[in-house]
């Protein structure tokens, strides 16, 4: 950095005074140009004492602040002991790149193993000194050596020095790299051979080399060299030796003097065995010749002397094209491609091919057959199946204000709109489109439908954890991460669209049966709902979980929440149950009910928009379990995308009564908890965002809000954001006309549930003989609990049971009487009604029959209107809260 010290007004005055008082003194004076652009005379310093004196005062120091503004810019130190001993000699500055241009010697085996013994003999003359010789015969190993350890110093070939170093700007790079590609064009091929050792000695004579002298091919060279010469000096470079001596060092020391003529002598005897190698030695020019085709451009390495076979093979072997013949060439893009094979016998130089053309080739792609990929083996829920076939279009008839057409034709104000058309979503009051909906938005398949349309991929499960196995080389996480690797910004906002957009109970008695045990302990209940994926009218290609059953885990109730225990058996045999039904499990269920204490049967509303609508910890529960049931899609290209999996809670609404709330979480919500990003807060409505730590990464987190002047703002999620974020909103209801598949007019108890009424072979007797057994199969939990008892063959009595329990055919019933199965669960529930004591009584045996269960209590089950209690123990006090019946 120069900094200029322009002088003042005072130094001006102080130099005119100079000028008038030696004004005759005959001295020689210098015109200068002053600050202001004005011509100055200024005295000659050398003659003028007063001007000597002043000169001789010493400038003051610069600034700290300014040369600390530099310490960063401080040149790498130069330890010769980190490169050999060998001296840099040129500075080391920012920006200024070595060049260097030479010729590659290929170095035959019986060369290579000469030029190696004479660096032995090198050695032992030089004595001591030579004993820092670098020679190519540490080379041999370089196959056994690791990739780091190659560096260009270990290149394998000997090369002849065209130019000086030269250091050109990181601009000039490319031109550069030009203008010696086009000078080589103009060069034909040439050989050259060696005459003999010489030494030789760098510039600053700080190392000196062994070398062979160039013997023919000297004038080629010169011309080489002429033409690198008028390269340089475009570039203010220094030209070229002004009578070169052409070389290919094969080893150097340190010091100019330590390889001398007396070191050549001493090698002699072993001159004469280089002889024929020497003179046979040649060097060729690497012709390169672009080619390009739809797979990009490529450069391929020939010869002019080479056939255009020659060609056609490396171009096979480059782009990997089965079949070479196929191959057709051109010198223009668009202009008429000749067959490759049709030039055969033709060399490159014989087709005028130069160095660096630029070839325009086709060919023809070997049918590929195709396999399966994992997209079109997905198997989709049969109703995915059907919405794919339909358009989707919301049709509209004709408007009676605004269409002028005829009864046939169309116009704007009635074509049918699609099925993710915003305004028709807000008209309607649907707060989130329909996933196939959705799927149409994007494009993921064209406007046909039936079996034409295609499937394009377009979806993808949102991941943020750290990618595994970076290609980057680095090692992986957590000892070290990139931009590749890294998982991006997660920016939360409402999810668009939804897998399940209504939740209908084939029959309110499901409901029904799963509060009465809420209501008869006053303890909270879970379940898993089954049942099947319909289309849903309401909603443009809409779908609806229809739930059927209930199946009710093990658990540990209590009055503000519960416990699950984790027996796979049971659940195992509960879906095993349902697929032998046409069913799947849809979702769960569980209870949040509270007494208001009012004794009308009326209940909290705990959940409002004052407090939460699904807590946090739910979210990360149903999150959970919606990655355990993936939905599966051909759209995504991993083959699942989302969840169908719905949460129904069963609480109290704003008027008491009990309502039934149906949610899901976001995909988005889905792989934070995955990644385990978040986690539940002591807030309900507030979801926490975890620290990271040395195995969690934790990318950044933003939402999006509307502030009080109703602008869209982003905030950082971190520590916590609400929960709404993560929420998609499902409607509920019961059908107008229900059609339930299990039509049973009598109850079965409830597998899992604690008091009176609990599933046993007593209670399985009971309910046989209370009717006929067409309407008592029809009856989830009966079919449940007959075959845990494993007597029942599930090919023949099992199957045959869940068939009349679909069909409720009377001839299915009759079969099932006659079977040895039945016959023996018969058996043995009447030896286990028979031990357990009387009071239940007796009926008929066919079990099919109308029979009676006897042994009554003496006053018949009563909810307690106190507590909502659910008495069976025939006492007038209730055996809650010990008030009367009355």
């Amino acid at each position: 950095m120069a900094l200029v010290d322009y002088g003042s007004s005072t130094d001006e005055e102080e130099e005119e005074e100079l000028l008038n008082s030696n004004k005759n003194a005959g001295e020689k004076n210098v015109i200068t140009i002053n600050k202001s652009g004005q011509h100055k005379r200024t005295l000659n310093a050398n003659n003028d004492p007063q001007y000597q004196k002043r000169a001789k005062t010493s400038l003051p120091p610069l600034p700290t602040t300014l040369t600390d503004m530099f310490k960063d810019r401080e040149r790498p130190p130069d330890n010769p002991e980190k490169h050999q001993g060998r001296i840099r000699a040129r500075a080391h500055v920012d920006g200024s790149w070595p060049v260097h241009v030479f010729l590659e010697v290929k170095l035959s085996s019986e060369m290579f193993d000469i030029i190696s013994t004479l660096t032995k003999s090198a050695r032992a003359a030089a004595h001591t000194t030579v004993s820092m010789l670098q020679s190519i015969e540490s080379l041999k190993d370089l196959k056994s050596m690791p990739v780091e350890a190659t560096t260009a110093a270990d290149a394998t070939e000997l090369h002849i020095s065209l130019t000086r170093p030269l250091y050109l700007q990181e601009l000039h790079l490319g031109r550069f790299t030009s203008d010696v590609r086009d000078a080589f064009k103009k060069k034909k091929r040439f050989n050259i051979s060696f005459s003999g050792i010489q030494s030789f000695s760098n510039d600053e004579k700080t190392r000196s080399f062994l070398s062979l002298r160039v013997g023919s091919g000297h004038a080629e060279l010169e011309s080489l060299v002429a033409e690198m010469d008028a390269i340089a000096e475009r570039y203010c470079q220094p030209k070229f030796y002004e009578d070169p001596q052409f070389h290919a060092s094969f080893a150097w020391a340190i010091g100019g003097d330590v390889l001398t003529e007396k070191t050549i002598e001493t090698m002699s005897e072993l001159q004469g065995e280089l002889g024929h190698e020497l003179r046979h030695c040649s060097i060729t020019i690497k012709r390169l010749v672009r080619v390009r085709s739809k797979e990009g451009t490529h450069r391929i390495e020939v010869d002019s002397t080479d056939d255009i076979i020659v060609l056609r093979n490396k171009i096979a072997q480059e782009l990997k094209i089965s079949d070479p013949s196929t191959i057709t060439i051109s010198d223009q893009p668009n202009a008429g491609a000749t067959p490759i094979d049709s030039l055969s016998g033709k060399t490159l130089a014989g087709l005028n091919v130069k160095h660096g053309d630029l070839l325009y080739i086709g060919f023809a792609e070997a049918a590929v057959q195709p396999t399966p990929s994992k997209i079109s083996t997905v198997v989709q829920d049969a109703v995915d199946d059907y919405l794919d076939t339909q358009d989707g279009l919301i049709k509209r008839g004709k408007d009676s204000k605004f269409c002028k057409h005829a009864s046939n034709g169309m116009c704007d104000y009635c074509m049918p709109l699609e099925p993710y058309d915003p305004a028709y979503l807000e008209e309607h009051k649907i707060k989130s489109m329909s996933f196939h909906a959705y799927l149409r938005k994007l494009g993921a398949h064209d406007k046909k439908h039936g079996t034409s349309y295609v499937t394009l991929p377009s979806l993808e499960e949102p991941s943020f954890k750290v990618k595994p196995n970076c290609s980057s080389g680095h090692p992986p996480w957590p000892a070290s991460i990139c931009t590749k690797c890294q998982p991006s910004a997660i920016t939360l906002q409402r999810q668009l669209f939804r897998l399940v957009d209504h939740v209908e109970f084939s029959n309110a008695k499901i409901i029904d049966n799963f509060i009465n045990y809420w209501r008869s302990t006053g303890l909270q209940r879970f379940g898993y709902m089954y049942g099947r994926y319909e289309p849903y009218p309401e909603v443009p290609l809409g779908i609806k979980a229809v739930v059927e059953a209930i199946y009710e885990p093990p658990q540990e109730g209590d009055s503000e929440g519960l416990k699950l225990d984790s027996p796979i058996e049971g659940e195992k045999r509960a879906d095993e149950m349902a697929a032998a039904c046409g069913l799947q499990r849809v979702g769960m269920i569980y209870t949040d009910l509270t007494d208001d204490g009012s004794g009308k049967g009326t209940v909290l509303c705990k959940r409002h928009i004052n407090s939460y609508f699904f807590s946090s910890q739910e979210c990360q529960f149903a999150a959970v379990m919606q990655q355990k049931y993936p939905n599966a899609t051909k759209y995504s290209s991993t083959g699942t995308f989302g969840s169908k999996f719905v949460t129904c809670v069963i609480g109290g609404n704003e008027e008491g009564n009990i309502d039934v709330s149906s949610y899901q979480v976001s995909n988005t919500c889905m792989g934070m908890v995955d990644a385990d990003i978040v986690e539940p807060s002591v807030e309900p409505g507030i979801m926490r965002v975890k620290e990271p730590t040395s195995e969690r990464y934790i990318p950044d987190v933003f939402f999006k809000y509307k502030n009080e002047y109703n602008l869209v703002v982003q905030k950082d999620a971190k520590p916590s954001f609400p929960v709404e974020y993560l929420l998609v909103n499902a409607t509920h209801g019961f059908p107008v006309n229900p059609a339930p598949m299990f039509t049973s007019t009598k109850d079965f108890p409830v597998e899992n549930r604690m008091g009176a009424l609990t599933q046993d072979a007593t209670s399985l007797h009971r309910y046989i003989e209370s009717g006929n057994l067409v309407d008592l199969a029809s009856n989830f939990h009966f079919l449940l609990f007959a075959r845990s008892m494993g007597i029942l063959n599930d090919d023949d009595e099992m199957t045959l049971l869940v068939r009349i329990a679909l069909t409720h055919k009377e001839e299915d019933a009759n079969k099932l009487a006659q079977m040895p199965g039945w016959q023996t669960l018969l058996t043995v529930l009447k030896e286990s009604a028979g031990s357990s004591g009387g009071g239940q009584g007796s009926s008929s045996s066919s079990g099919g029959g109308a029979g009676s269960s006897g042994g009554a209590s003496a006053i018949a089950p009563w909810t307690c209107r106190h507590c909502t209690f659910l008495n069976t123990h025939g006492d007038e006090n209730c055996e809650m809260c010990g008030l009367p019946m009355g």
